[in-house]
């Protein structure tokens, strides 16, 4: 469900005209609908009414302030992969009780700075990680509380790119050698241990691959447990899928009623990880067309927009439904939308049918709220796109467009030259 709809032949986002965004901030725009953000987290959030949880927005999906700071007003925490998202995350008023950070390569400094900002737990994902972070809590006089990321070897069923949980995948701890390391963790003096993580892939369209790590789970916090590890949680990280085109993904009563069901008598708080899942379908791009070009053998619709505002079509061959914001169109075509990228994988759709756009029509790109402008670039130096968020019948900008000296600032030009 999203707040992207038509109101007679014109698209709303909310109750404000998609038109009237692009009249002020110009385009390409990204457009955020606030009511679809809270309904969202509030669905995941209902979902698991009945057990102890928190829900840990994964920030690299998309790490706006104005995003950030809807879920925290709702009581969420993050998922962080970075030093910088826990500073946006921390600029947005989260509370560092509820950050959990993930991720292979934590420098030093990032882990410095997230054990002085007070978050709850790393979630380890290798034995020298382990190590390091142990070293440097122990400089500093902190106690790093963890969860050891157990890589489950189950299989997502999802694109080879978002899939974490198989041996072959850069994350988390294999769950055979798991045991070990909690052995490990448990004689580091200053290691709190506090639960086991699990992510397993991005996009999934069944509950059942969730269902059959958390079984794997079950066995190791069994055997964890028997060593004398209180363990207090279990972070099942995020990975429910969106619609993009035909996918029927699980509803997130339906996900929360199975993994409420397989973890009923744990006697764990839950920690969730969701990212796509909440702001994927609420947010769009918006560019306009500059040109139409009938090829030899394909249409193409030229637009103010490319792989570098949204890379996800050229990087995932990814699927991003198609709305024109006037639906004033004479009829379909079958061609591609393509940007002003000098690179032929610059395109958004792809050999599909579309709208007969003219020149001149804004052309919306869906479900673009998740790993659009969080995965932009200023390739080609193009200044990436201004961030709008909606909220009923008003609208702000959230970021500001670049201009041209931004893509210079911080350059220089050495004194040899």
């Amino acid at each position: 469900m999203h707040h992207f709809q038509y109101k007679g032949e014109e698209l709303f986002a909310e109750d404000v005209a998609i038109k009237d965004i692009v009249a002020a901030v110009g385009s390409p725009v990204y457009i955020y609908s606030k009511a679809t953000l809270e309904r969202h987290y509030k669905a995941m959030d209902d979902a698991f009414a009945q057990a102890p949880h928190t829900i840990c927005y994964s920030v690299k999906a998309n790490s706006n302030l104005a995003v950030l700071k809807t879920f925290i007003n709702l009581g969420g925490g993050v998922d962080i992969v970075s030093g910088g998202e826990l500073y946006r995350a921390l600029a947005a008023g989260v509370d560092p009780k509820k950050v959990v950070y993930s991720g292979v390569g934590k420098r030093d400094d990032e882990i410095a700075y997230a054990l002085e900002s007070g978050i709850l737990m790393f979630n380890i994902e290798s034995e020298q990680e382990l190590d390091r972070i142990s070293d440097i809590a122990g400089r500093i006089g902190k106690k790093a509380g963890i969860a050891i990321r157990v890589n489950p070897d189950v299989d997502p069923q999802t694109h080879p790119y978002i899939t974490t949980g198989l041996k072959k995948a850069k994350f988390g701890i294999n769950i055979e050698r798991a045991l070990e390391q909690y052995q490990r963790a448990k004689g580091l003096a200053n290691i709190e241990i506090l639960g086991i993580d699990c992510h397993i892939g991005s996009q999934l369209t069944k509950v059942s691959p969730f269902v059959d790590a958390i079984k794997k789970l079950k066995r190791l916090l069994d055997g964890v447990r028997g060593m004398g590890i209180d363990i207090k949680y279990l972070d099942l990280g995020g990975g429910l899928g969106i619609q993009y085109d035909d996918e029927a993904p699980p509803l997130p009563a339906d996900y929360g009623s199975s993994i409420q069901e397989e973890t009923k008598d744990l006697g764990l708080h839950l920690i969730f990880e969701p990212g796509r899942n909440l702001v994927g379908n609420a947010g769009i791009l918006v560019g306009k067309c500059l040109y139409t070009k009938k090829g030899e053998e394909k249409n193409f619709v030229i637009v103010d927009a490319g792989m570098n505002d949204l890379a996800r079509p050229s990087l995932y061959g990814s699927f991003h439904g198609v709305r024109p914001v006037f639906r004033n169109q004479d009829g379909v075509i079958e061609g591609d939308i393509v940007g002003p990228i000098c690179e032929s994988g610059d395109f958004l759709v792809k050999e599909r049918e579309i709208p007969n756009f003219r020149q001149g029509d804004l052309i919306a790109f869906m479900s673009a709220g998740a790993y659009g402008f969080t995965m932009s670039s200023n390739y080609n130096s193009r200044p990436r796109a201004a961030e709008v968020m909606v909220d009923g019948g008003k609208f702000e900008v959230v970021r500001d467009r670049e201009k041209l000296e931004d893509l210079v600032r911080g350059e220089r030009v050495p004194s040899f030259l």
